[in-house]
């Protein structure tokens, strides 16, 4: 994923650059420091996200944003919190309050890495890249692919992510696990279990069939499992 900083801090640059360095996939484009170079940049590049602050000379964020008719994915960066809804009315991608640490900045990684856009940004797909998602298990942050998530099944304070091969534990509430999964290849069944469409083989009754697991499907959830799969 290649990515754009718009910021007039010098230190944010280094803070995010820092950041994104110690992820794969995630490659620099360019350091801009007002609003008015990266309109530049933007008319003979394409990108696919944007780290964007919004008090800036020039030209702030968000005026900057509505310039642009088919905006990349966009990530705020700000230390003003009064902006936020403003952003989301924007279709921004997450909106991170300075200073953020890096388990907060690998959230809104994953809410970008898997939100369809239909921007001009590149996208992995078609070209033999899969998408994935990073994961705090056992003090280091792990890289799942999408495809081999069977399961999520939430545990106490913690999250069992069940793989193809395997299974890693996370401290996460099952509601925010489900916000860094793709709504379109993932869906809450049960208020302790989210399952991947693609792995299901079977659904009898309330309950879902994936492997040699079986999912219960919770009554307030019946309706919505049967329209996400069309049955």
């Amino acid at each position: 994923m290649t990515y754009l900083i718009i910021d007039d801090e010098p230190i944010a640059h280094d803070i995010i650059k820092g950041y994104c360095d110690l992820l794969p996939n995630m490659k620099l484009a360019e350091q801009c420091y007002d609003a008015i170079e990266a309109l530049g940049y933007i008319r003979n590049h394409k990108v696919d996200l944007i780290f964007l602050d919004l008090n800036m000379p020039k030209l702030k964020g968000f005026d900057f944003l509505k310039t642009l008719p088919n905006p990349p994915k966009v990530i705020v960066t700000t230390a003003y919190k009064e902006y936020a809804l403003e952003g989301y009315e924007l279709n921004i991608i997450d909106y991170l309050l300075k200073p953020f640490s890096f388990e907060r900045f690998l959230k809104a990684i994953n809410k970008a890495t898997n939100l369809k856009s239909d921007s001009y940004q590149l996208q992995p797909t078609g070209n033999g890249e899969e998408q994935y998602i990073f994961l705090y298990s056992g003090k280091k942050h792990v890289q799942v692919k999408l495809n081999d998530i069977l399961f999520v099944e939430a545990a106490g304070n913690y999250c069992k992510v069940v793989l193809n091969e395997n299974h890693i534990l996370i401290r996460e509430k099952i509601s925010d696990v489900l916000e860094m999964l793709s709504p379109e290849k993932f869906i809450q069944v049960h208020k302790s279990f989210i399952v991947a469409q693609a792995n299901i083989s079977a659904v009898e009754g309330n309950r879902i069939q994936i492997k040699d697991h079986q999912i219960p499907i919770g009554k307030l959830y019946k309706m919505k499992v049967l329209d996400f799969l069309k049955l």
